[in-house]
């Protein structure tokens, strides 16, 4: 049962790192310059407003009515995106694509949870396996996107999405738990808030407006700058909190943020993310541009990357048990600035082989951060609540995410050279120089309770 279900949860993060090494090929096909990033963006920003909207409609509708329904726009926007005429098209398609994506995990959360119910089991192991799925995805994305830019062109990366999405979509139906009768639903909604209410629709456009102009303000650092994008995001950030705190179901639950442990972790896991996506896509783009690698390859010199990022996160596992997550902010952050230091290094003359053992490096952080930072959204989110903290949890991550693209618009350009790729890991390094600092002092204070 457990199968089928993660099967459909591969579809986001094997799409938002496939396009890590397409980009060089989109650029060249439609001449699209900066305008690329928005293929990044777009996805991620679909995906920060579908994943608690699907999660309210699988809650209202069924979540293997609502996982189904975003298969079928996953296959219809791969099937549309290789004859998009322009790369504003192309964007629109991976904005669909997003918001079919992102409606898999939480849905497939409902399903795994009324499973267990249903047979009095467990659903730890379930729900580790969907974590496990999504983060052995991420980073095999580049690889696997190689192999098939390698093959099929650039358009090799929607491609695969139409016959994973059929055969995800057969699965659950043949396997997945049936969703709950139309009383059940009705009686777990919020009182006096039906399907449209509870998905707050307002609170979603003001969330897409405010990260949108931020982003086209951060994009316009490089050339003229936009300032009145900044105060529009700016206005439009203002009146997201004031909804937050005013809905009787916010897109977004902001009073979240009064506990100062939530609010940190959410701050430092934007800016890990920041700098972990700024590797994820900075370093294939230059492998192409700079270097001189076929996609292909490129994809096959990121491989240690996902390796070593796996381990990274079998070993947080382990040593989280005995130690607790803040000593490994403090690994994760440290090694990530080394990260940042090492992408200092590169030429185009740069062996193959060190480029390989550089992102060996690379790749540790990752598992480390990541383990962290959720453990400790779920220590100090309330029980009642802990489902819209892991939404912002999500959010805090899709943000970071956009805010690496952005980054490198601003740091390396439309061509990424040596000293684009240097400014970048400079960028890196200052960021989670922080990162390290603050998790010194917080690992610090932890400790002193203790010892008294």
């Amino acid at each position: 049962m457990v199968g089928p279900i993660a099967f459909g949860t591969i579809l986001q993060p094997l799409n938002s790192s496939m396009i890590a090494v397409a980009l060089v090929g989109i650029q060249a096909h439609f001449g699209a310059g900066s305008a690329a990033v928005w293929l990044v963006s777009g996805l991620y920003l679909a995906t920060a407003v579908a994943a608690p909207a699907a999660g309210r409609l699988a809650d209202a509708l069924g979540p293997r009515r609502v996982s189904l329904a975003g298969l079928v726009l996953i296959a219809l926007a791969s099937l549309a995106a290789p004859f998009a005429p322009s790369v504003g098209v192309l964007v629109l398609c991976r904005v669909v694509i997003g918001i079919g994506t992102a409606a898999q995990y939480p849905c497939g959360v409902a399903m795994v949870r009324r499973a267990a119910d249903s047979l009095r089991a467990q659903s730890q192991n379930a729900l580790a396996m969907l974590a496990v799925c999504s983060q052995v995805m991420v980073a095999l994305g580049p690889t696997l996107g190689g192999v098939l830019v390698g093959v099929l062109g650039w358009s090799g990366i929607f491609w695969v999405n139409v016959p994973l999405a059929v055969v995800g979509g057969i699965a659950i139906l043949l396997w997945a738990p049936a969703d709950p009768p139309r009383e059940e639903r009705v009686a777990g909604r919020v009182s006096g808030v039906g399907t449209v209410g509870a998905l707050d629709l307002p609170g979603m456009l003001l969330f897409v407006g405010t990260m949108g102009l931020l982003m086209y303000w951060l994009l316009s650092l490089a050339g003229p700058v936009r300032w009145w994008a900044l105060g529009g995001s700016a206005v439009l950030g203002l009146l997201t909190v004031l909804r937050s705190l005013r809905a009787p179901v916010p897109f977004l639950d902001l009073r979240l943020l009064a506990d100062r442990e939530l609010s940190f972790t959410y701050v430092r896991t934007v800016a890990t993310y920041t700098a972990y996506y700024g590797i994820f896509y900075g370093l294939p783009q230059w492998l192409e541009e700079s270097r001189g690698l076929h996609a292909s390859v490129a994809g096959m010199v990121m491989l240690p990357l996902a390796l070593t990022g796996i381990c990274s996160t079998i070993t947080a596992t382990r040593l989280q048990k005995v130690r607790g997550p803040r000593p490994l902010l403090l690994i994760g952050a440290g090694m990530l600035t080394v990260g940042g230091v090492l992408l200092t290094l590169p030429t185009p003359d740069t062996p193959v082989w060190l480029l390989v053992l550089l992102c060996v490096v690379l790749g540790l952080p990752n598992g480390y951060n990541s383990m962290a930072n959720q453990n400790l959204v779920y220590q100090a989110a309330p029980a009642r609540q802990a489902g819209a903290a892991s939404g912002i949890y999500r959010t805090s991550q899709y943000i970071g995410a956009n805010l690496a693209s952005a980054m490198l618009g601003l740091l390396v350009g439309t061509h990424a050279t040596a000293s684009g790729l240097h400014r970048e890991g400079l960028g890196i390094a200052a960021i989670c120089a922080v990162l390290t600092l603050c998790a010194l002092v917080g690992l610090r204070k932890a400790r002193r309770p203790q010892a008294a």
